[in-house]
């Protein structure tokens, strides 16, 4: 039987384990986004391969085999990359900074709670992420300076 947990310790393994979609979509459509941005750059990539292979067609000749190779290598192939989805002690820390943004309604209240979050918990420490070796993390927020009207960086 494992160690028993308090709630803090839950909420902190919570914010760096639980992630959230925030490449700006619904995150139910990343299941058919994906595959079909997968497929979009390899189909571009058979076509100009194919398109540059029909003018092959025909007698051997040395010269329009390296124009063709030349054509074929000339150009980059086109690729795709996902986003890695943000650990929800970040979301949660962005959402908060949007929030306490001077002029806007709840300001005040919401600068409060991001500076008691980050007292709290510092999503990007070693200290605070017991998934990762120190060598690991990368220091996000090492540099941040302070605002001055919100207290936050």
């Amino acid at each position: 039987m494992g160690k028993r947990r308090t709630p803090q310790e839950k909420k902190r393994l919570s914010y760096v384990k639980d992630h959230r979609n925030n490449y700006g979509e619904n995150d139910k459509s990343s299941r058919k986004s994906i595959r079909r941005n997968k497929r979009f750059p390899n189909s571009a990539n058979r076509r100009h391969a194919q398109t540059a292979l029909t003018t092959l067609l025909g007698s051997p000749d040395d010269v329009r085999a390296d124009t063709v190779e030349e054509r074929v290598n000339g150009r980059r192939p086109k690729r795709w990359q996902k986003f890695p989805d943000a650990p929800l002690g970040a979301v949660v820390d962005g959402t908060l900074r949007h929030r306490a943004k001077p002029g806007t309604a709840g300001a005040d209240s919401a600068a409060a709670r991001l500076r008691s979050l980050r007292i709290r918990f510092d999503w990007t420490a070693p200290s605070d992420n017991p998934l990762l070796p120190p060598f690991a993390v990368r220091r996000v927020r090492s540099s941040r300076g302070i605002d001055d009207a919100t207290g936050c960086g």
